[in-house]
């Protein structure tokens, strides 16, 4: 189980201090699939980078299964079973994909057999990609689903993923959804998504509406994806143009 308690970030600029995370309560319950959204530069990828340590709360608490995590570091949270998929994932020219895959799963010489299997639970033709180079040569969605392989590597507890629909084309975002639908169903993680996408959305066993920093509604789909349609204005039922912006 994951829960927040009071979870606030302040920064300074040139106009004083800034509120971004204005004490957030939020649990999240074991093995389910939640989905944070909301409008743009509402705090959602600060709290997700809080929760995984990348960002450090001006005040607050973090519990993860019971144990406090709040000053950890990400590698601390990592070892206890904590993961992050990033907006844009990083590219590592020189490190195969297999050689990235061994890393995650805990620095593992994994056979070439166990790397394929990784690899086409995320819709990888395995063979065409084990020996590829973290590289340029990759697109966006190629390299969205291999960070996501390494996720599975590891065999985290909380997977925590930023818009993993952003900058990938629709091949790709059908089997991103694909992949989370099959994480949820045969896995015992508890999955974290950011999102504005209708279809990843509907995955969700919960949904939490983030907006100026604070929840302003959450509970089962259900409930809050009904409101959600209702408050957008002028944007298609796929959420392509964004997004939820009067979701507030």
């Amino acid at each position: 189980m994951l829960e927040l308690k009071g979870i606030t970030y302040q920064v300074e600029d040139d106009h004083g201090q800034m509120d971004i995370l204005r004490g957030i309560d939020l649990t999240i319950k074991p093995h389910s699939f939640v989905v944070l959204t909301g409008p743009n530069g509402g705090g959602k990828t600060t709290l997700a980078k809080v929760i995984m340590g990348i960002v450090k709360p001006t005040e607050g608490q973090i519990l993860w299964n019971g144990e406090d995590i709040t000053y950890k570091t990400l590698s601390e949270r990592a070892k206890l079973g904590v993961s992050y998929g990033f907006q844009q994932p990083p590219r590592f020219k020189g490190l195969r994909v297999r050689d990235i895959l061994g890393i995650a799963a805990g620095n593992r010489n994994l056979s070439r057999d166990v790397c394929c299997q990784y690899l086409t639970q995320v819709g990888l033709c395995a063979a065409d990609y084990v020996d590829r180079e973290m590289d340029a040569s990759l697109s966006g969605g190629e390299i969205k689903r291999i960070e996501i392989a390494t996720i599975l590597a590891r065999s985290s507890g909380l997977l925590i993923f930023d818009e993993p629909e952003a900058g990938i084309d629709l091949w790709s975002f059908a089997k991103l959804t694909e992949t989370f639908k099959d994480i949820h169903d045969k896995r015992d993680s508890t999955i974290l998504v950011i999102s504005h996408q209708e279809r990843i959305i509907n995955l969700a066993d919960e949904i939490v509406v983030i907006s100026g920093g604070k929840v302003t509604r959450q509970g089962p789909k259900a409930e809050v994806f009904p409101y959600l349609m209702d408050t957008i204005d002028g944007c298609s039922r796929g959420m392509s143009c964004g997004l939820l912006a009067e979701a507030n």
